[in-house]
């Protein structure tokens, strides 16, 4: 159905469905106002205010603002899109641990529980990635009870390296108010997932209740923004507000409703292994017939521009007129997306303190980071602000004097050398680690006033809950060959300055 079509058929039954007007990119305000049309969800009847039809739109309801390129009006094409990917999506879904569990667990919290586990280890990280971590959590917290009696260390120690720590904290938190506040009893609707657990977004709470109660509601995440945009030629800024509206529109309006889980999974699945950022293999993709931007670079290139390519008219989901196709980029065209501002820069100074333990092997001092921030409550080396001045002279004696609250000799400090420098990219950071290494002779007394911290040998290191950026230095480190020297042993204060 085209738009003159939804309108004609809305006015017969007296009555538009919410999701028939998003889709169209219709503004449901708009068109109660305009046509006195009842926009509820329900059975039709509903006694008009006034009638009028597309005549009574504004003209930022009506085409060409909204270009039917952009739009999914035609159900059968729904249809048809629908059986296709899940045709596909039975013969070539990857065999993923969360998957199986969500499809032969019985009880529904423990099924919802299973998918929310694995929609929040795979939100920014690889599905590969996940595998390993995802399987080690299910065995040691199977139950929201389970994760609900851990501590916070416990839930660093085993996310450690799999980055943005506080996903497992908000994790166990969430979990927490499950048991101690809603008896134990996951939410059941997408709405209420979001609105009662803490860390759950619209997207994860659409995957939960799709995929584990079987409610139609679409999800909107990088993968599907990407089929989306080239489906149907979406190509301005996907991150602005706008765009992903109109995005969720479509997810919500596309949804399968018979088989809403396995169809949000399919969307996603055919942007992380067929519809890719780059090299997409649109021979293989299973929906090309619908996809526009596929169609667009299958057809012969046109003497003049079309209008609904080049932006002019205002459309806001065309690429803007400064950035017009580009022939070379194919479906890759879309999406499209704001340049990301540069990360921000940061130095620190990083001092591995060495000690012999009770039975001669090598220990190292690590201490606590705040419980708010980069890293939170993650173990590390004492860190502190690199300071742009020459670090062997005047940053050297003040890293060490920080540590070591006493007066060094001068000679000490001219001798100690940078055995390596440790780059970690972080999502909004380019840090940098100086790390240094300094061995001490003999017992040392940690000052218990100062910000929580311990002695841990190698092995104890790598199983605390230490961020991926320390483990990158620690091959250089963790020697007793570093050619530093011994110092004699004081008392250590080992505080913290955040980054």
């Amino acid at each position: 159905l085209g738009l003159d079509d939804i309108i004609l058929h809305a006015e017969q039954r007296q009555v538009v469905d919410l999701a028939e007007i998003r889709v169209l990119g219709l503004r449901e305000e708009s068109v109660q106002s305009n046509t006195g049309m009842d926009t509820r969800h329900g059975e039709p009847g509903a006694t008009p205010r006034s009638t009028g039809g597309l005549s009574r739109l504004p003209a930022e309801c009506r085409c060409p603002l909204l270009p039917q390129k952009h739009l999914f009006s035609d159900p059968a094409e729904i249809e048809a899109l629908r059986g296709n990917l899940l045709a596909w999506y039975d013969r070539c879904k990857r065999d993923l641990p969360w998957r199986t569990l969500a499809a032969t667990e019985l009880d529904a919290d423990r099924r919802a529980y299973a998918v929310w586990v694995s929609e929040i280890m795979l939100q920014q990280t690889q599905v590969v990635t996940v595998i390993d971590y995802y399987n080690r959590w299910m065995q040691k917290w199977p139950t929201l009870q389970a994760l609900a009696q851990a501590s916070l260390e416990e839930v660093n120690e085993l996310w450690a390296g799999l980055g943005y720590y506080s996903r497992g904290k908000r994790l166990q938190e969430a979990a927490r108010k499950v048991v101690s506040e809603l008896a134990g009893r996951m939410p059941r609707t997408a709405e209420d997932l979001q609105k009662l657990l803490p860390g759950v977004g619209r997207y994860t709470a659409g995957a939960i209740a799709s995929i584990s109660y079987g409610q139609a509601t679409g999800v909107v995440d990088g993968n599907v923004i990407r089929v989306l945009c080239r489906l149907r030629c979406i190509g301005a800024d996907s991150s602005s507000p706008l765009v992903v509206d109109r995005l969720w529109d479509m997810a919500n309006a596309l949804v399968d409703r018979s088989r809403p889980g396995d169809f949000n999974q399919a969307l996603m699945e055919l942007g992380a292994t067929v519809c890719v950022p780059k090299a997409p293999l649109c021979g293989e993709c299973p929906v090309k017939q619908h996809c526009r931007a596929w169609r667009r670079v299958s057809m012969t290139s046109k003497s003049v521009p079309d209008v609904e390519d080049c932006g002019v008219g205002g459309c806001p989901l065309c690429p803007p007129a400064t950035e017009p196709w580009d022939s070379r980029l194919g479906v890759t065209n879309f999406p499209r997306k704001a340049a990301k501002k540069q990360p921000r820069v940061v130095k620190t100074a990083t001092c591995v303190l060495e000690r012999r333990g009770c039975h001669g092997a090598p220990e190292y001092l690590i201490v606590q980071r705040p419980n708010s921030g980069l890293l939170a409550g993650l173990w590390e080396f004492p860190t502190l602000p690199h300071s742009s001045e020459p670090w062997q002279t005047q940053c050297t004696c003040g890293a060490v004097e920080w540590c070591i609250p006493c007066c060094l000799p001068a000679a000490l400090c001219i001798h100690l050398l940078i055995p390596s420098q440790v780059v970690h990219i972080f999502s909004h950071i380019h840090q940098t680690y100086v790390v240094y290494s300094l061995p001490l002779d003999g017992d040392v007394t940690l000052d218990p006033a100062s910000s929580p911290s311990r002695w841990v040998t190698e092995e104890e290191f790598h199983a605390s809950a230490v961020s991926t950026a320390m483990k990158k230095g620690v091959g250089s480190t963790m020697s007793p060959a570093c050619g530093l020297g011994m110092v004699t042993p004081v008392l250590l204060r080992a505080q913290y300055t955040a980054l």
